[in-house]
């Protein structure tokens, strides 16, 4: 029996797979991936690699097992047909006859567009009959602090979310609760809605970012049309631009706020503070 997790070269996948070595033997750890060099560091620590792609059904034909416990991390080719791209790792695993598969979904309380995809894979995975675990990942912290650069240099964050408050954590508090699950028992057929210990609002955020570079950094909320053009005028394609934009409307009406303490305890510890990733950030 192996633990595979999909897109393992990603940044959350790299996370799960670093935190799985802490507690298995590398060798029944399966880093699927599209491109083998990128993972030439986790085969050389023996971990197994299979080469496979959610665009391409026959890649994933003998990826899964009987009795594996699978992690499908969501594709990020938005302008690509993301529930048939998951479908194609549900139907393999189902062939597999796989005990677990757990997917990066979204928090059932998102009605932003970017949610849709999320939906519609978790229906195919209960029609698919294979025993499932849905993780509901709120936001990231590094959503925000991995692109500082246009904060700090305007000295403003703009979003277009009002005082609405995001429950954000980290990629690793996140791909803790995924470990958990793949390593532990008990976690079939269940839906964990996942986000961090701390709800913050972006005016704190701005307020703690000027506490830590010393610099007056203020929040300027905009509306959700004026961001979707900041967004393109950054270079983001229109429809990827709504989309984000979206999310900031959701966050205004309170959708990324969970505050079930799910995340916290699969991982067994508190969720990493928002002051501790900007830190981490500032530091480069």
């Amino acid at each position: 029996m192996s633990i595979v997790v999909t897109g393992a070269t990603g940044h959350l996948g790299r996370h799960v797979v670093e935190q799985l070595l802490e507690k298995v033997p590398a060798d029944r750890i399966t880093a699927v991936v599209r491109d083998a060099s990128r993972a030439a560091d986790l085969a050389g620590r023996g971990v197994r690699l299979a080469v496979a792609d959610y665009n391409s059904p026959e890649t994933f034909g003998g990826v899964f097992s009987a009795g594996d416990k699978v992690l499908l991390i969501s594709g990020t080719e938005f302008d690509k047909d993301r529930v048939a791209q998951h479908k194609v790792v549900i139907d393999a695993a189902k062939a597999a006859g796989v005990a677990l598969l757990a997917y990066t979904s979204a928090p059932a309380s998102l009605t932003a567009a970017l949610a849709d995809d999320h939906r519609g894979t978790e229906a195919a995975l209960l029609a698919s009959g294979v025993p499932y675990t849905l993780l509901r990942n709120g936001w990231y912290h590094e959503n925000y602090t991995e692109n500082l650069a246009p904060v700090l240099e305007h000295g403003a964050v703009v979003q277009a979310a009002g005082e609405g408050r995001v429950s954000s954590a980290s990629r690793a508090d996140y791909a803790a609760a995924a470990v958990a699950v793949l390593t532990g028992e008990g976690h079939e057929n269940k839906a964990y809605e996942l986000g961090g210990d701390e709800a913050w609002s972006f005016a704190e955020y701005a307020a703690e970012l000027s506490r830590q570079t010393g610099r007056e950094i203020t929040y300027n909320p905009v509306s959700v049309e004026a961001y979707t053009g900041i967004l393109t005028g950054a270079g983001l394609p229109g429809p990827l631009a709504a989309m984000f934009a979206g999310v900031d409307a959701s966050i205004e009406k309170g959708e990324l706020v969970v505050s079930t303490g799910d995340l916290s305890r699969l991982a067994g510890r508190p969720t990493t503070p928002l002051s501790d990733a900007v830190a981490a950030a500032l530091k480069g």
